[in-house]
């Protein structure tokens, strides 16, 4: 049984300009349809009028990829566990509800268009620092570097940062501790990674704040949002890496 639901979306034409709610009404939505595909609907039925479809980010449509990133009803990536925007199902709406839709809001992302915010920050934030620079080879063979099953837990843990940014927009400061902290906790407990480590931190957290991301906080918000389930743990990692490089350590 197919059903309809109101669309209460953010409409910005470009950065330099304000922008608006505007409201819309979609009909036959399926409960397993995404939130993308109701999307999809509107814009082609925007299209047929000859009117200016809506801008948003999407890619993968997987989960992976970290490209979709809206706040839906007030929550980053919307109300799910553990899922992207694009994971959203609409067998979680009822039938005639008002969902809100907007872009990630931080300083930072500017709002380029309608939901799609300009994320090329994190872009920087990882250019400064996040990677390894050290010539280490082809890959070798799974057990030729001995890693403790801890340390790579916790990498792993970290790695599976997809840059989406909603850690930011749930932040009440618009922190990006949290992903700065997977990139720089995930090659703090890799051996091809350790010889970095003090200016990797320096360098990444220079860039955060000259970004203008703000502080952490430690309100959660991050974590909860995360799509990855990212642990703010690593974020005392990033500090304390911070403090090491400070020192020389």
């Amino acid at each position: 049984m197919s059903k309809t639901v109101k669309l209460k979306i953010w409409r910005q034409k470009r950065t330099e300009e304000k922008g608006r709610f505007e409201n819309y009404i979609v009909g036959g939505v399926l409960d397993e349809m995404s939130l993308l595909e109701v999307l999809d609907i509107l814009n082609e039925d925007l299209a047929r009028k000859d009117e200016e479809p809506v801008e948003f980010d999407s890619d993968c449509r997987e989960g992976i990829c970290g490209t979709c990133g809206l706040v839906i009803s007030g929550i980053a990536h919307g109300d799910g566990h553990g899922c992207t925007t694009c994971e959203i199902r609409m067998r979680q709406f009822d039938d005639g509800v008002t969902i809100t839709i907007e872009p990630f809001r931080a300083g930072p992302f500017p709002v380029l268009k309608d939901l799609v915010v300009d994320r090329t920050s994190f872009d920087r934030i990882q250019q400064a620092g996040g990677f390894v620079t050290a010539n280490v080879g082809s890959a070798p063979d799974g057990n030729a570097v001995p890693i403790p099953k801890s340390d790579a837990d916790v990498a792993m843990d970290a790695a599976s940062c997809i840059g989406c940014g909603a850690c930011v927009a749930a932040c009440p400061n618009a922190s990006a501790s949290l992903f700065v902290s997977a990139k720089i906790s995930q090659l703090s407990r890799l051996p091809q990674g350790k010889a970095e480590r003090g200016r990797r931190a320096l360098n990444m957290v220079g860039v955060m704040d000259d970004e203008g991301f703000g502080d952490c906080s430690n309100h959660g918000e991050c974590e909860a949002v995360c799509p990855k389930e990212i642990s703010i743990e690593h974020i005392a990692v990033m500090r304390r890496e911070y403090l090491k490089g400070i020192i020389g350590g």
